[in-house]
């Protein structure tokens, strides 16, 4: 789950100018199961909005901080997917995200401090309840962060790789960035989170690719020179963004990760823009 404001995706956004950010938000849910895959992502409008210091809320859905866990509700539309849905549907749910490990800590991701990434919670556990899902939910690891950025991510990146798992009998959480600015050289960073909210700095291995998807989209990630790394299953392919679950061994330690690649040069392609708005109407009025 993602919650937008100034979407940096959002087509809207970039032929509006980027100047009300607050006029751009949304609330994406994804989920994935053996019943078919969920996605919902409307952007709405500023009369939607409603934030504070400990709370988010756009249109029916929002988040909380609320004795120390974070507790997200939501209500929003799947949109229609061929082989899945045919028709929209109404999905409703609840996240709570009870932290083991809070952090304060930010990471500069360019040189310049124009794009700024923070691990609120990297190791933490989540209890998901949903109509959507088989048997009405699940509980598992979990993990929150943030973003913000004063300029678009295609003016300064090319693009990056991000992945998230956990290893060793702690279940320590391991998080993988692979930036490539379009100046200056590549931004490479490996945490590990096992006790507290300061992390241990891990050296990376060379990136290896992995297979391509329908859309052709490179993407990769570190890996022991004497292993490769596999492509688990895909949950995302579109023409500038995959997510995956991927297997790749760091210092001879076998991780299971989410796997994101973010292909900005295809995100600002004109044609690609074009396409968004089937994956992210937009309702600017309440309701």
């Amino acid at each position: 789950m993602i919650a937008f404001i100034g979407s940096v995706f959002s087509p809207y956004y970039h032929w509006s100018g980027r100047e009300r950010p607050d006029d751009h938000v949304a609330f994406n849910v994804a989920l994935y199961g053996p019943n078919g895959n969920i996605w919902c992502m409307t952007e709405r409008g500023q009369a939607s909005l409603d934030r504070g210091r400990n709370h988010l809320r756009i249109g029916s859905s929002g988040m909380v901080m609320h004795d120390g866990r974070l507790v997200i509700d939501f209500t929003e539309t799947a949109l229609p997917w061929p082989g899945q849905r045919l028709l929209p549907r109404r999905v409703t749910g609840r996240v709570e995200l009870h932290p083991d490990i809070v952090s304060d800590g930010y990471v500069d991701l360019d040189s310049e401090g124009r794009h700024v990434w923070s691990p609120r919670m990297p190791k933490a556990t989540a209890i998901v309840s949903c109509d959507a899902l088989p048997g009405g939910g699940w509980r598992g690891r979990a993990y929150h962060d943030m973003n913000y950025g004063q300029r678009p991510v295609e003016q300064d990146f090319i693009g990056w790789d991000w992945a998230r798992g956990n290893v060793g009998t702690g279940g320590d959480a391991v998080i993988l960035y692979d930036a490539v600015p379009r100046v200056g050289p590549p931004r490479r960073l490996a945490l590990r989170y096992s006790t507290s909210g300061t992390p241990d700095i891990l050296d990376l291995p060379a990136r290896q690719e992995l297979p391509r998807g329908f859309w052709g989209v490179r993407s990769g990630v570190a890996c022991d020179v004497d292993w490769s790394p596999t492509l688990v299953k895909r949950l995302e392919d579109s023409p500038f963004y995959t997510r995956a679950c991927i297997e790749t061994t760091l210092a001879g330690q076998r991780l299971e990760m989410v796997h994101e690649t973010l292909d900005c040069r295809r995100l600002s392609n004109p044609l690609v823009r074009l396409m968004l708005p089937f994956r992210m109407p937009r309702r600017a009025r309440p309701g």
